[in-house]
């Protein structure tokens, strides 16, 4: 028998993650995420961003299951849902809880996404840099 083995001895089945689906409703309010420890839990080579958000389901104990055996097995879990396109996104799972509402079960997840770089921001600081540049000069002071 032929086993596909990763570097860490693991096969290619036990690396499947686990899916946590958004089937219907609306792309998920994701928030900046509140807590400085999270940040330690997914360190890594990547600059991540942790960012949390909360759902409401029927099964939210069955999902809770799911994610702790995936997480004991040393699978990931990850998010899988809409975008405003409605184009399927997915996101890591770092973290989750299982809180009982009025309305009913609320899932709250804590997530990983790839660090975005706002350009916009740094605009303004690029102009100012500019201001006494010179094309022509080429860096050497002849003094």
């Amino acid at each position: 028998m032929v086993r596909n083995l990763f570097l860490d001895g693991t096969t290619v089945e036990q690396q499947k993650p686990e899916l946590i689906t958004i089937i219907e409703g609306p792309t998920p309010d994701f928030h900046p995420s509140p807590q400085d420890w999270l940040q330690s839990i997914y360190e890594g080579p990547d600059d991540r961003d942790a960012v949390f958000c909360q759902l409401r389901t029927n099964n939210g104990k069955s999902i809770m299951e799911r994610c702790q055996l995936a997480w004991h097995e040393k699978r990931p879990v990850k998010l899988e849902y809409p975008d405003d396109l409605r184009m399927p996104q997915m996101a890591d799972v770092i973290a989750m809880r299982l809180t009982e509402v009025d309305e009913g079960p609320l899932l709250q997840l804590w997530l990983s996404f790839p660090f975005e770089y706002d350009e916009d921001d740094d605009d303004d600081d690029d102009d100012e840099e500019l201001e006494g540049f010179d094309e022509d000069d080429d860096g050497f002071f002849y003094g």
